[in-house]
């Protein structure tokens, strides 16, 4: 399978309202991202302008729909549509969520968690080897951003990312944000988590502001909201990884309360900076792509 890779730059999610901004200023952002379902169709605008951005810039493509998690059979119509988008983008990376998002024939608006058992690993293995092989590429899988914790989960979520990595060849993408989500919620050490994770997976970090409010109990509660600049504490534990991990290529996600592109591309810069001091780590990890 092929190996290609992103730069070692700042991301950003490509979204309509900033097509413009981007063709004719020509902005210097390292990579874009897409969600792959927004593209799903034969043609029209989307495509036309994702072309002529995909002509100046290295892509990213983000599945939000595979249902990876599924109790079922991943849907076989899904994945040829995915392999035509890749085909006619060669995007220089594919990811998708730890996460089930379908039931049978119906499809839910939402990324749900999974409880950590040997019978969903092995059911996520076969599911990402089934992928990877119907695109005929390796791919990331994504470590989820969690609000409950299943009773039955006997493997940790670490080892259950680092397992299916292992098993399947596929890589990993590191997002910091749901790690914070997910740590605060649980009454966990954000550090933690990332100075256990198997690095040497990582293709792809994700950064993004979060929403926060409290649980019945009075307690933090972080939303993963995706309509903010990346919180500081995010971003400090995005640091951190740089520290395990060298420059990787990182992704800014804004997708609700959009602003203009001239925030983003300061996000951008911000995000830049951070990778270009992070510290090389040499023979220490190969990385994935």
């Amino acid at each position: 399978m092929d190996a290609q890779r992103l730069p070692c730059r700042a991301g950003l999610g490509l979204k309509p309202q900033h097509y413009a901004d981007i063709l004719d200023g020509q902005p210097d952002i390292g990579f874009f991202e897409v969600h792959a379902e927004n593209y799903m169709g034969a043609g029209g605008p989307p495509h036309r302008y994702l072309a002529a951005i995909v002509e100046r810039y290295p892509l990213s493509l983000h599945g939000v729909g595979l249902s990876i998690g599924g109790e079922g059979a991943l849907n076989r119509d899904h994945l040829h549509r995915l392999r035509g988008l890749i085909d006619r983008y060669q995007p220089q990376s594919f990811s998708e969520h730890l996460a089930w998002s379908s039931h049978g024939e119906t499809s839910l608006n939402d990324l749900l968690p999974l409880p950590y058992t040997e019978a969903t690993l092995d059911r996520v293995v076969d599911h990402v080897d089934t992928v990877q092989q119907a695109l005929g590429r390796s791919m990331l899988l994504e470590n989820p951003s969690t609000y409950v914790l299943f009773a039955e989960s006997t493997i940790d979520e670490i080892d259950f990312l680092a397992a299916i990595a292992q098993r399947t060849g596929c890589g990993l993408l590191l997002d910091v944000n749901n790690v914070m989500v997910s740590s605060i919620n649980h009454g966990l050490d954000p550090y933690t988590y990332i100075d256990r994770f198997p690095v040497q997976a990582v293709g792809e970090i994700h950064l993004a502001g979060y929403d926060e409010t409290t649980d019945a109990a009075g307690e933090r509660l972080l939303i993963d909201a995706h309509g903010s600049r990346v919180s500081p504490d995010v971003f400090a534990l995005f640091q951190h990884a740089l520290g395990r991990t060298g420059p990787v290529p990182t992704l800014v996600e804004w997708d609700n309360n959009v602003p203009a592109f001239a925030v983003l591309a300061d996000e951008a810069c911000i995000v830049d900076r951070a990778i270009a001091e992070a510290c090389a780590p040499g023979d220490r990890r190969e990385r994935v792509a």
